[in-house]
């Protein structure tokens, strides 16, 4: 039977080859784009998975609740990790420490001389952490490896990278930093990308401590760098270890007036999703974003179905008599629905084949676009070929269930006659089914033009200082690199076409901030902190800030003079800027004299507000040189001042990134989606309006007699085109008035996540009707002209 079915399926989709084109190539878009979707979901969904016990497994945070409000980081003071052993150990299982660092990274030939030198990403973590987090090992093991000061454990990757194989790296050799020498203890297997803990070389945690002993003992420090994460006992809820958590943050935190600081927790199942706390491979994908794309992947749908719906419906009048012939030989309905549906599922799959390559075709471009390592590999993700199957059935129950319903509904006698008219059982629908799917078109349309100028808005808004062309150098601030500081300052000045060059710690705007409490004119503590950049006196004209009030400071390595930004006085309501000069700041136990009020630039991404600022100079805390250069002559100036930097610190390694692709970085989600907006937002378009020409087409062939009875009569082709348009054009503009509120609230909710924004205005809403209704009038203007210029007595000689 189901042979029969398909035999007859294939026989109709052949008979009518325009439509079938059209349904395929609609539902092959829509098909590709959800599969395109579910492959991104899917992967960004698998991070973290497949530990042992994970849902024991949690991270300690910290969090401070201030006058300005709540701030959180997943770092912790190093005393903490001790302290959770000691004190919940009625409670949880395992503590560890892991701490993440950097550097030079040597392996020497058998002659002494450097064979390998490279700067790697380096952690620092206790045994107990490989106890938490079952990775696999291929040598040693997590008990003994990390035991002991001076030891680490390398990656397969990491130890092929620095050895040429793995087999042999056991008992080697690296050095670190011109500093430390570490023995090779053991190899773990490679860690997959989808994972937050991109661990290729870690060192006894042992080994830190007795190089950081000293701090081990303040809690007054809270470091992005240093995470601690532990596993509860076996019935043990998370909710009693949060109860608990108060009175062990009151035991160890310093009491202050200005802020009250807690630890709290997070699930391992939280890292990745969590925009708010960062993790070591800094990679965060909100579910919001996720939950966002899969919409977008069914609306794509949607639309495709949709079409096939209108078509179906509308091509139901010429299978009338088929219906009706075979009703009366005795076919009953259900089988005549299992008919249509048959045609319907023919239909999906070949639109999935087609589907696949354009997935194929288009998977390039989202890794691109994504820089995630996806793949279309339905062998090593078997979950991709369930979806596929899955997509196959639920989009030939959607797009050919009402169909099949009325085209199975048909009176044998009206059929058989021929009184079976195209407005019979779908008219209704079919407008209200056009009238959604141009509405998610045209949510999508404004929706992309508010993303695109939200984001040039962000890329022209002045930010208070000019980043451009200036490139940031990476420096040690260890004691002999700082002898050497001027002297590479004074080199690279020299430059033709350099034209200032500043040590600080960060620019401007940075993702790297510092926090501190600070005293103003001997007073008490002020109640909120101020973000502190550390910096040499030509910092300001490096970066062309400008001032409101007094000078920047003089040339000094240590604290002594300071400049303050324009929120920072605000807040402690100083009005006349001018009454600030002269008077003292006490900050970090150090007093310096404020000789300058610096004009507020925005030291976050615009989706924050300007923080209070202080700038000071502390040279030992420096860690880049900002050199500004003619825009012009940057691709000549850059390898001078790598020949340069190699020549003074040739034991190290040069590093460098430009300050306007770091800000650029804020953006990078944005940047995403007005991608994926745009180019969804094209899809639909093209779906919709594909679906549109096949509806019109079959409306101007059911009414070609009444057009060549009105071409008799004296209608004109412009009034004969004007009558087929109408109804279509009508429907569009109604899609527009129901889409307008729902995309309001859209984009409204969207801009409300940045500080700084777009006014929205009826422009965007206005422009996305016009392109709408004009895209419309275009597409059913040119079969409506076919229609309305075809010979009359073709269309009469029959009658």
């Amino acid at each position: 039977m189901f042979k029969l079915n398909l035999k007859i399926a294939w026989r109709n989709l052949w008979k009518n080859k325009g439509y079938t084109f059209i349904n395929i190539l609609g539902l092959s878009i829509g098909m590709a784009s959800c599969i395109l979707i579910f492959i991104f979901i899917r992967y960004q969904m698998s991070f973290d998975e497949g530990f042992m016990n994970e849902d024991r497994i949690y991270r300690l945070t910290t969090n401070w609740t201030t006058s300005d409000g709540f701030e959180e980081s997943q770092g912790v003071p190093q005393p903490a990790p001790a302290a959770l052993r000691n004190d919940f150990k009625n409670q949880i299982e395992k503590v560890a420490a892991i701490r993440q660092d950097g550097g030079i990274i040597k392996v020497k030939d058998a002659a002494g001389k450097d064979r390998i030198k490279s700067l790697e990403d380096v952690f620092y973590a206790e045994p107990e952490f490989f106890q938490i987090m079952n990775f696999e090992w291929l040598q040693g093991n997590p008990l003994q490896s990390l035991s002991q000061p001076n030891t680490v454990v390398l990656s397969k990757d990491m130890a092929t990278k620095l050895f040429g194989n793995w087999n042999i790296a056991l008992g080697k050799t690296i050095n670190f930093q011109n500093r430390e020498d570490f023995t090779v203890t053991g190899i773990l297997q490679d860690i997959p990308e989808h994972t937050s803990f991109p661990l290729n070389i870690i060192v006894s945690y042992q080994t830190f401590k007795n190089y950081n002993g000293p701090n081990f003992k303040e809690w007054g420090s809270t470091s992005s760098n240093d995470e601690c994460y532990f596993m509860l006992k076996k019935g043990v809820s998370i909710e009693e270890v949060a109860s608990i958590l108060p009175k062990f943050s009151e035991k160890y935190f310093h009491k202050d007036l200005a802020f009250k600081e807690q630890n709290g927790f997070q699930a391992l199942s939280d890292i990745h999703y969590n925009e708010n706390l960062g993790n070591f491979a800094n990679k965060t994908m909100p579910k919001k974003e996720l939950y966002g794309l899969a919409i977008i992947g069914a609306f794509l749908l949607l639309t495709a179905c949709i079409n096939f719906i209108n078509l179906a419906t509308a091509q139901a009048v010429s299978r009338s008599k088929e219906v009706g012939v075979r009703k009366v030989m005795g076919s009953l309905r259900k089988q005549l629905i299992v008919q249509f549906l048959t045609e319907t599922l023919t239909i999906s799959v070949f639109a999935l084949l087609f589907a696949c390559v354009l997935t194929e075709v288009a998977l390039p471009g989202m890794k691109s676009l994504f820089h995630d390592d996806i793949s279309f590999s339905i062998i090593s993700n078997p979950s991709i070929l369930v979806f596929m199957v899955g997509l196959v059935l639920v989009v030939s129950f959607l797009a050919g269930f009402y169909p099949a319903m009325v085209m199975s509904g048909f009176s044998p006698a009206l059929a058989i006659k021929n009184k079976i008219t195209a407005n019979a059982g779908g008219l209704s629908l079919r407008k209200i089914l056009v009238v959604v799917q141009f509405s998610i078109t045209v949510i999508l349309i404004i929706g992309t033009l508010v993303v695109l100028k939200q984001m040039n808005y962000m890329r022209e808004k002045p930010l208070g200082f000019n980043p451009s062309a200036i490139a940031l150098v990476s420096v040690r601030n260890d004691s002999l690199s700082v002898m050497k500081y001027q002297i590479l300052q004074e080199r690279i000045s020299k430059i033709p076409g350099v034209l200032f060059t500043s040590f600080c710690r960060n620019p401007p705007s940075s993702s790297n901030n510092n926090e501190s409490n600070f005293r103003y004119n001997g007073t008490e503590k002020a109640s909120f902190q101020a973000n502190t950049k550390l910096a040499d006196e030509n910092y300001f004209k490096t970066f062309s800030l400008t001032f409101a009030a007094g000078k920047g400071f003089s040339k000094s390595d240590t604290l002594k003079e300071i400049v303050v930004n324009e929120t920072l006085l605000r807040k402690l309501n100083v009005v006349d800027f001018n009454e600030a000069l002269g008077k003292k700041m006490t900050i970090w136990g150090k007093t310096g004299t404020i000789v300058g009020v610096v004009k507020d630039f925005n030291n976050l991404s615009l989706h924050e507000p300007i923080s209070p600022i202080v700038i000071t100079s502390i040279k030992e805390n420096y860690k880049n040189l900002a050199v500004k250069m003619d825009s012009k002559e940057i691709l000549s100036i850059m390898p001078q001042i790598e020949k340069i930097w190699n020549e003074t610190y040739p034991e190290n390694f040069y590093s460098s990134s430009f300050v306007d692709d770091d800000i650029s970085k804020y953006y990078e989600t944005e940047r995403v989606m007005g991608v994926l907006f745009k180019v969804f937002a094209g899809v639909i378009i093209f779906i919709s309006f594909i679906g549109l020409f096949g509806l019109i087409s079959f409306v101007a062939t059911q009414r070609t007699r009444e057009v060549a009875i009105r071409k008799v009569l004296g209608a004109t082709t412009l009034e004969l085109v004007k009558m087929l348009n109408g109804s279509f054009l009508l429907m569009v503009f109604i899609a527009n008035l129901v889409a307008w509120p729902l995309a309001y609230l859209f984009v409204s909710k969207w801009l409300s996540t940045f500080t700084y924004r777009i006014d929205l205005s009826i422009w965007p809403f206005a422009l996305a009707m016009v392109i709408s209704m004009l895209i419309t009038l275009i597409t059913v203007s040119f079969r409506s002209f076919k229609a309305a210029k075809a010979n009359t007595i073709d269309a009469l000689k029959y009658e």
